[in-house]
C-alpha cells in the first residue's frame, strides 16, 4: 500500500464489502481502502457452480465449528465460510432469493429499523439485478449481479416439482415475485453457467480505479478508536503488523461471525464479557454477538432407481464441456429447485424452505456417495433460537466460540419436524416417488420419533448466520437504520449481522442489497 489514509477503510472483501468497495469508488474523488484476510477467487472450484463443496475445509475456508449443541446430540456443526475475494458469494450454492416482504417489514415494525421495510429495499434488489428472463415490477436488467436460470437441471430435480404440484403445492417460476409460496426450480446467480459473485460483479469490474486498493492477506486484528470516533483499522499481514488510518468512517463487512468478532476485539461489546477475555471496555454495548440466528435444515435421503447421480456425472468429459461451453452438469448449483410451504395453518408467511438436491447431500456434502441417491432438505426459515458469538481469546488469529442454539426454542423443533413431516409425504408420492428405492437411515413409513431422531443425528447448517449487529433502536441493537455503530462515530457495520431477524431464504441477495442501500446511507452523510 502506498498510502495509509484513505477516506473510507472496509473490512472485509465478500457479499457485502465487495459490493460497498465497488459502490463508494464510483466516486473518483473518493479514496477507499478495502481490506480481505483471504487472497484471489481464482479457481475451477470456485467458478464450476457444482463445485462449491470441493472448497470446505480448505485453506480457503475460515473452517468454523460451533459448541456443543444440545439439541443435536450434543454435536459441534462444522460452518464453512469463504476465506477469499467474495466471500460467501465466491463458495455459496448461488441460489437467488431476496426474503418474503414481511421480514423487511418486520425489520422495520419490531425493530424499528426505519427505512427498511420491504417497499424501501426492494428499489435496491432492482439496482443490484441482472435478470436473464424476468422483469419489473419486481425484477430488472442492467444491474451488475447476474441472475440467470440455471443451464442444467438433473431430471429429479423436476420429478419432485411435479410431486409437489400434485401433492397441492402450487406452481411458482418466481420466488421473489407476488408470492414466495410454491415449488420451482431456483434461480442462480450465475453468468452463463459460471459462478457470478460479488467479485465477478462488482470488485472485479472496479480493481482498475486509481482510488480503489485491495489489499488481501489483511486479518483485521482491531478497530483503531481516539475519543468516541473510529479513526482506522490495525491487521496483521505477512507476520507484521499495520494500521491505517479512515478520513471519514471505518466499515466493517466481515459477515455474521467476523464483525461482531472484531467489534469485540476493539473493545465494543457487552463489557462483563470483555473483561473475561482481557479487553479493554470502550463501549459497552451488550448486543454485540448476541441475536445470532441461522435456518437449520435436516436431509431427507432415499436411493432411486431408473435415474442417475449428480455425482456420477462429475467427469473429465462434463469438466471439458463445462470448460468450453459453461454446460453440462457441472453448471448445477446442486439445489437446483424446491419449494416454500407452511408448517401449520394460520402463519403469516411460509416458514419452511425446501432444497431438492439430485445426490445424497449430507454432512456439508463431504461424503462421496456411494449409491444413487436423491436428498429433499426442508430447513425451518423463520426461526425463534437464539445463539451468541464470544471471544475465546483477546488473540484475533482465535476463532471465536460460536453457539448456534439449534433448535433450543421448542417452537423450531416442532415446526421443523413439521416441514420434514410434509417433505417426505411430498416426495414418496407423484412422479418423484417412481424413482425412489428406498430412504437413507430412516423406516418407509418413519414416525414422528424416527423424524425427530434423524433430526438431531443429522440436522445441519444451511449456512445463513445473521443478526449478531442487529439494526434497529431497541436495547439490543448494535446499529442504528443508518448502520452506524452506537457509541462511536465514523464507524459503521454493513453486511448480514446487521439483519435484525434473518430472511426467510438464502441470505447473499439480502446481503448485497444491504450494502447497495449502505452506500447511498454513507455518500448522503457526506
Amino acid at each position: 500500500m502506498a498510502e495509509d489514509t484513505y477516506d473510507y477503510v472496509i473490512v472485509g472483501a465478500g457479499s457485502a464489502g465487495a459490493v460497498l468497495a465497488a459502490r463508494l469508488s464510483e466516486d473518483p474523488g473518493t479514496s477507499v481502502l478495502l481490506l480481505e484476510a483471504g487472497g484471489d477467487a481464482e479457481a475451477d472450484e470456485i467458478n464450476i457452480p457444482a463445485a462449491f463443496a470441493a472448497l470446505f475445509k480448505t485453506k480457503r475456508d475460515w473452517n468454523y465449528e460451533t459448541t456443543e449443541q444440545k439439541q443435536l446430540h450434543g454435536r459441534r456443526a462444522y460452518w464453512p465460510r469463504m476465506k477469499a475475494l467474495g466471500g460467501c458469494s465466491s463458495m455459496n450454492a448461488m441460489i437467488y432469493i431476496r426474503g418474503n416482504p414481511l421480514d423487511f417489514d418486520t425489520w422495520r415494525d419490531q425493530y424499528g429499523a426505519t427505512g427498511w421495510g420491504y417497499d424501501d429495499v426492494l428499489p435496491y434488489f432492482l439496482r443490484s439485478e441482472d435478470n436473464a428472463r424476468l422483469a419489473g415490477p419486481f425484477h430488472a436488467q442492467g444491474g451488475p449481479l447476474r441472475v440467470e436460470d440455471r443451464v442444467y437441471t438433473h431430471p429429479t430435480t423436476d420429478a419432485w416439482i411435479e410431486s409437489a404440484v400434485s401433492a397441492g403445492m402450487k406452481r411458482t417460476d418466481d420466488f421473489n415475485g407476488a408470492s414466495q409460496e410454491g415449488a420451482g426450480r431456483y434461480q442462480v446467480t450465475c453468468r452463463r453457467g459460471r459462478r457470478w459473485s460479488t467479485y465477478k460483479a462488482y470488485l472485479e469490474p472496479a480493481s482498475g480505479r486509481a482510488n480503489l486498493t485491495v489489499t488481501t492477506g489483511a486479518l483485521a486484528s482491531r478497530i483503531e478508536i481516539a475519543g468516541e470516533r473510529a479513526t482506522g483499522v490495525t491487521f496483521r499481514q505477512g507476520g507484521r503488523e499495520h494500521t491505517v488510518h479512515a478520513r471519514r468512517e471505518v466499515i466493517v463487512s466481515g459477515g455474521a461471525i467476523n464483525s461482531p468478532q472484531l467489534l469485540l476485539l476493539s473493545g465494543i461489546g457487552p463489557r462483563a464479557h470483555l473483561a473475561e477475555v482481557g479487553v479493554d471496555s470502550r463501549v459497552d454495548l451488550p448486543g454485540v454477538g448476541a441475536n445470532l440466528q441461522d435456518h437449520p435444515v435436516v436431509p431427507i435421503i432415499w436411493h432411486t432407481r431408473g435415474t442417475t447421480d449428480l455425482a456420477e456425472l462429475n467427469n473429465l468429459r462434463n469438466f471439458a464441456r463445462w470448460k468450453a461451453r459453461g454446460s453440462g452438469p457441472l453448471a448445477s448449483n446442486v439445489g437446483e429447485g424446491g419449494g416454500y410451504l407452511a408448517s401449520r395453518d394460520g402463519l403469516p408467511a411460509p416458514d419452511v424452505q425446501v432444497h431438492v438436491v439430485p445426490t445424497a447431500f449430507y454432512d456439508n456434502g463431504l461424503h462421496e456417495p456411494t449409491r444413487r441417491s436423491f436428498t429433499a432438505a426442508p430447513a425451518l426459515v423463520h426461526v425463534r433460537s437464539r445463539g451468541t458469538i464470544r471471544l475465546r481469546s483477546a488473540d484475533p488469529s482465535w476463532h471465536p466460540a460460536i453457539d448456534a442454539a439449534y433448535l433450543e426454542d421448542q417452537s423450531d423443533l416442532d415446526a421443523l419436524l413439521a416441514g420434514a413431516r410434509r417433505t417426505f409425504e411430498i416426495s414418496t408420492q407423484g412422479a418423484l416417488a417412481e424413482l425412489l428405492e428406498s430412504p437413507w437411515r430412516l423406516p418407509a413409513d418413519p414416525s414422528d420419533d424416527d423424524l425427530l431422531e434423524h433430526i438431531r443425528r443429522y440436522g445441519q447448517t444451511l449456512y445463513h448466520p445473521t443478526s449478531t449487529c442487529a439494526m434497529g433502536t431497541g436495547e439490543d441493537a448494535v446499529v442504528d437504520p443508518d448502520l452506524r455503530v452506537y457509541g462511536v462515530s465514523g464507524l459503521r457495520v454493513v453486511d448480514a449481522s446487521v439483519m435484525p431477524d434473518v430472511p426467510r431464504g438464502n441470505t447473499n441477495a439480502p446481503t448485497i442489497m444491504v450494502a447497495e442501500k449502505a452506500a447511498d446511507l454513507i455518500r448522503s452523510s457526506r
